[in-house]
């Protein structure tokens, strides 16, 4: 799967010099410390040539020390300037007067099913992969997060937090997230990596270089993990202090509906919930819980009000 570089039109191997690794240390009061872990390991992508690194939120989220391994293997710190819960995207700033190169981004928009791209992660052209795009599609995770179009590409990457996808002229046109499984032409289920288009970044990247976050009203946040259900959405967990922990949601209740239209999916849910207002709102459910039709008011909150800011240096 290691991809040729004789086999595309530009310079392979200087574009993956662009692709590092991370480490991310999370000091153990952190709020997604037992959720996400203390130590987070995956890539990054540098964007712009002062060092600025792109790479997926939640390996950065609430990060207290942050190493980089270039191209090379030279280790340089770095501080976190922002993280977006609603695209997903993290940006790391490199403390180190470097020349290094970086990836030009890409318009993802214009990506089609069925092209060929390279999947990176640092470390050069050992740790890339040579892919296909084989979906753009809605993806709604259970943490309250929906993008109306993502990239899915295969053969999966291994190590996909963080990744650089790469397309035919060698631009960035997306982050890696996740690790999934889809069903494959003959009907058996393939790895694929679920990617972040990279024009969702452009029109906040201002915002989360000068406040750390995209300037706009933060969405409703539940606090609550969820999974579809024929009729409904299931809560799976509620989020230690959150909105829902404290409207005494439970494990097993299932979402009939929200302010009183009705829910069918993930997406579906939480959109409902967004469309009522910034954090903050009051949101009403109808649930079922063991058999039982009832209702309940959750009030909302902000998500990065439980979270450790960035410091900015």
């Amino acid at each position: 799967m290691q991809p040729n570089p004789s086999d595309y039109d530009y310079d392979l191997e200087a574009c993956l010099r662009s692709v590092v690794s991370l480490r991310a240390l999370i000091p153990p009061d952190a709020y997604t410390a037992d959720t996400l872990g203390t130590e987070r390991a995956g890539n990054g992508v540098i964007i712009r040539k002062d060092g600025l690194v792109l790479t997926i939120g939640y390996l950065v989220t609430e990060a207290e020390t942050l190493w980089v391994t270039l191209a090379g293997g030279h280790v340089v710190p770095g501080h976190v300037v922002a993280f977006d819960q609603e695209t997903g995207f993290g940006l790391v700033q490199l403390l180190a007067r470097l020349d290094v190169p970086a990836l030009p981004l890409g318009v993802s928009a214009q990506a089609a099913v069925g092209d060929d791209v390279v999947i990176a992660g640092g470390g050069g052209l050992a740790h890339a992969v040579a892919a296909r795009i084989i979906a753009k599609q809605e993806f709604a995770g259970y943490w309250e997060y929906v993008l109306d179009e993502a990239l899915f590409v295969s053969p999966a990457h291994t190590n996909w937090g963080g990744t650089a996808l790469l397309n035919g002229a060698g631009e960035l046109i997306g982050i890696g997230s996740l690790q999934i499984q889809r069903g494959g032409a003959d009907s058996r289920q393939e790895d694929a990596n679920m990617i972040v288009p990279i024009d969702l970044l452009k029109p906040i990247l201002t915002d989360l270089e000068r406040l750390g976050r995209p300037n706009r009203p933060a969405r409703p946040w539940l606090g609550l993990y969820a999974s579809e259900l024929d009729g409904g959405v299931a809560v799976l967990g509620v989020a230690a202090r959150g909105p829902a922990q404290d409207a005494r949601l439970q494990v097993g209740d299932v979402i009939l509906d929200v302010a009183g239209g009705r829910v069918s999916s993930l997406a579906d849910l939480f959109r409902r919930v967004w469309s009522l207002g910034s954090a903050g709102v009051e949101v009403p459910l109808t649930i079922s819980r063991e058999g039982r039709v009832r209702s309940l008011n959750v009030h909302s909150g902000d998500r990065r009000d439980f979270l450790k800011g960035p410091v900015l240096h």
